[in-house]
């Protein structure tokens, strides 16, 4: 079990979706989810471990403003719910972590759609922990809901493609 540091905010995400749960539970859980990025080595047992640009979309319109980070996504065990299916799921950046909130929690899918749900800690301590209530949750949430955009899209692409694989394609900006 992981500990949560005193400073960790929860995070709660929604992403509606029409998901096909047995294809989400394949696609989770075979070896090479594309769409989360290169696989790369995993350091905790019974993970996956990928590679990833986690963005930030500050501005939509034209001029359109991202923010990207490369981060390390780690994909726990794909456990079967009723209704579709459950995995571990956390990140951090790849380089100069202490400087960027680390999340972890659980992804689920269901036949509507995708919900996150966990905690993350800003860097920083109790002074990052201020500042992240002050503003920089904007920063933590619009990420999450990148991510879950992203994960709607390469779930949506491996049915396209039959449930053979999800694209690596880049995820679309968030919406608010």
């Amino acid at each position: 079990m992981i500990s949560i540091p005193s400073h960790a905010t929860s995070l709660s995400l929604v992403q509606p979706a029409s998901i096909d749960a047995r294809l989400a539970f394949e696609v989770l859980s075979e070896v090479g989810a594309a769409w989360l990025g290169e696989q790369a080595t995993s350091i905790r047992p019974g993970t996956r471990r990928y590679l990833s640009d986690l963005s930030f979309p500050v501005r939509e319109r034209a001029p359109q403003l991202t923010f990207k980070k490369a981060a390390f996504v780690e994909l726990g065990e794909v456990r079967a719910t009723p209704a579709g299916c459950v995995a571990e799921i956390s990140w951090q950046s790849s380089s100069l972590a202490p400087l960027f909130p680390v999340f972890a929690g659980h992804l689920t899918i269901g036949p509507t759609g995708l919900k996150l749900e966990g905690w993350y800690a800003p860097p920083g301590g109790g002074i990052g922990a201020a500042l992240d209530r002050a503003f920089l949750n904007i920063a933590a949430r619009g990420t999450a809901r990148w991510f879950l955009e992203r994960a709607a899209e390469g779930l949506a692409a491996s049915a396209a493609a039959g449930g053979s694989g999800p694209s690596g394609g880049r995820g679309p900006s968030a919406t608010a």
